[in-house]
């Protein structure tokens, strides 16, 4: 069993703008005061490609663990094995076999024990999908600098390298599946809140990602937010919205002003609006008040 460590590359369609440059700057000076951080946000507010990029912009080598109810303290640390079995057939009486057991204890180092050790970085992504008593486990690893481990393997603590930081991400409380992070953590920790990127920063990622050009994706940014910001969906459109519309149009050089391109806008779109958050919203209306709004803006 081994983990490799991880050398980031720039994502495809990544884009840096002066909102993204600000809290990568922000980040980059906490984790060179010695601090670890949290990027808490939404769904689509770009936390774990911020977290890559910021991870990038450090230097150090990464870990990834990703959040999940089937999260345990193994799956950080790792644990014990050496159980092995082997069955062998007597030469002389074909009828006999023998079966030999061994059995002796080799611990395996799981992803958090190889970061601290070697100084990498941690990109702990959605740590609050995993149970709490599973997560104190880096309390003295973020305020003592030391990883305790169980009692039985040797000192029972590995020391945490001096360049050893953590990037976590974190949804919503509200979100389902979503445990409430612990004050402990959170106090040692400085967290950065992403409520969305700005207008700018969503039109060049889905220029960047969909393959179009600047005005058609202002014009399916708009359509996007005007949805997010109306307060009246059922589930919020994100810029991943964006980048869909923008793929199938470019791919298939749909013209913003085409009926299709309505089509494709209400199927992207249309569950994100659902029944609205009053229960009684008509989503095609709704889509198409947006959409005629709009496109009848001058640029």
């Amino acid at each position: 069993m081994s983990v490799t460590a991880l050398l980031v590359k720039p994502g495809e369609g990544f884009v840096e703008t002066p909102f993204i440059k600000d809290i990568t700057e922000r980040a980059l000076s906490y984790l060179r005061a010695g601090f670890s951080i949290n990027l808490a946000g939404p769904t689509g507010s770009g936390k774990t490609t911020l977290a890559f990029h910021i991870a990038r912009q450090w230097g150090r080598p990464v870990v990834l663990i990703v959040g999940s109810e089937d999260v345990t303290s193994s799956s950080l640390i790792g644990g014990e094995f050496g159980y092995s079995r082997r069955y062998v057939v007597d030469r002389f009486i074909s009828s006999v076999l023998k079966v030999e057991e061994s059995f002796h204890k080799v611990w395996f180092d799981e992803r958090l024990v190889i970061a601290c050790r070697n100084g990498f970085t941690l990109i702990y992504d959605e740590f609050t999908r995993v149970r709490p008593e599973v997560n104190n486990i880096l309390l003295p690893v973020l305020e003592d600098r030391m990883l305790i481990l169980p009692s039985a393997l040797g000192e029972g603590y590995v020391r945490v390298h001096p360049m050893f930081r953590a990037i976590l991400t974190s949804n919503p409380e509200e979100y389902a599946g979503v445990y409430k992070a612990q004050d402990a953590l959170l106090d040692r920790v400085i967290t950065i809140s992403l409520k969305g990127f700005d207008e700018e920063t969503e039109i060049k990622i889905t220029m960047a990602r969909g393959h179009v050009p600047y005005h058609v994706a202002r014009k399916i940014v708009r359509i996007v937010r005007r949805l997010r910001e109306s307060g009246l969906c059922e589930y919020t459109p994100t810029v991943r919205s964006c980048i869909m519309i923008a793929k199938v149009i470019s791919q298939q050089n749909i013209t913003l002003h085409s009926e299709v391109f309505r089509k494709i806008c209400f199927d992207i779109l249309s569950p994100k609006i659902g029944r609205g958050r009053s229960g009684d919203i008509n989503a095609e209306v709704l889509l198409n008040e947006v959409l005629g709004e709009v496109m009848n803006e001058r640029d």
